[in-house]
């Protein structure tokens, strides 16, 4: 098989370039989990009536293989995602994919794409394992037949203006995840319930959403696609995981380093008031987003209601210091402390 060519890290546009296979297998009822099949990247072929186009059982993880300095690839934190992607199954009836078909599934496509794992600081290779729903029926039930699959697609920087600060809007009037509903898993319901309020965002001047509660829009949640950090001046703050937030690896390595670092670290919710009030007193020093895409996204500005909050058009101390040791960790130039590297075998 020729060997592709890597694509150039000025030609790395987020999602949109895909490597040449997928892995795939297939469950029902009947017969169980079919056996893992690597095939070329294609199309898929959907019955109009599969379940996950009329009741949206689908789900995903986003996850990264990185080129590390020795010359080897490392997955980063591959049995995190499987154990997230289980819950997300649970949460919304699907069949759970087994934890070592899920490693499996990564593994053996980022071994057949191997060539299209980018080297150059600020790339990737980015992994969607993805599970929907494909037996055809009209009816509000749990699916029994089930497509898992895995695509791949070398990245560059999740932002095309790089390492910079963004401007946020804190959104007080749209909701991404209600609770007890569906924020906890990572499923495209969520996603599609976002886009709105980010569109208005972005025809605002913003590139993000500050998501607060759906009841009385006082409490933080997320930022984005991401979880949230919020750095006063003696704390660093990041609301509580439940059915409103994602239980992100990112967000989880975030909390191990912070501690490391030897600073106070909460998993407490915070309100906007409290944020406002922080900023007014000089004690708001960072706010930064946490996820597999950005890595790390510091924001610059808050714009809430009439007012508007300026955060510095450089990455804060925290921001930069956590970018920094993920990155180095990630392509082998730092110690993994946590076991947190799956090498190529």
């Amino acid at each position: 098989m020729k060997t592709p060519k890597k694509p150039l890290p000025a030609d790395l546009k987020f999602g949109t370039l895909f490597t040449d296979h997928m892995v795939s297998a297939r469950f029902d009822v009947e017969h169980g989990w079919s056996a893992m099949e690597v095939s070329p990247y294609g199309k898929l072929a959907l019955d109009p009536a599969a379940s996950v186009l009329h009741y949206g059982q689908a789900i995903f993880e986003g996850m990264k293989a990185f080129s590390t300095q020795d010359g080897r690839t490392a997955i980063f934190r591959p049995e995190r995602h499987a154990k997230r992607f289980a819950a997300s199954a649970e949460r919304t009836c699907m069949e759970q994919v087994p934890e070592q078909l899920f490693l499996d599934a990564v593994l053996a496509l980022v071994r057949a794409d191997e060539a299209y794992v980018p080297d150059a600081a600020g790339t990737s290779l980015y992994i969607r394992p993805t599970l929907i729903a494909t037996e055809p029926f009209l009816g509000v039930r749990p699916a029994q037949q089930y497509l898992f699959f895995v695509i791949a697609c070398p990245v560059g920087p999740y932002y095309a203006e790089g390492f910079k600060p963004v401007s946020i809007w804190v959104e007080q009037e749209y909701v991404r995840a209600a609770q007890g509903g569906l924020g906890s898993a990572k499923v495209g319901a969520n996603y599609v319930a976002s886009l709105y309020a980010a569109e208005q965002a972005k025809k605002a001047g913003y590139a993000q959403v500050l998501w607060t509660d759906a009841v009385e829009h006082r409490y933080i949640d997320e930022v984005g696609t991401m979880n949230v950090f919020i750095r006063l001046k003696d704390e660093v703050i990041t609301p509580p995981i439940g059915s409103t937030t994602l239980a992100g690896v990112t967000r989880d390595s975030v909390l191990t380093l912070i501690k490391e670092f030897g600073l106070r670290v909460t998993e407490r919710r915070i309100t906007v008031d409290e944020v406002v009030e922080a900023h007014g007193r000089g004690q708001l020093l960072e706010i930064f987003g946490t996820g597999t895409g950005a890595v790390i996204s510091p924001v610059g500005k808050l714009g809430f209601k009439d007012k508007t909050i300026e955060l510095g058009k450089e990455a804060g101390e925290l921001s930069l210091r956590l970018f920094d040791e993920l990155q180095a960790i990630q392509r082998g130039t730092k110690a993994d402390r946590h076991d947190w590297l799956r090498y190529l075998g």
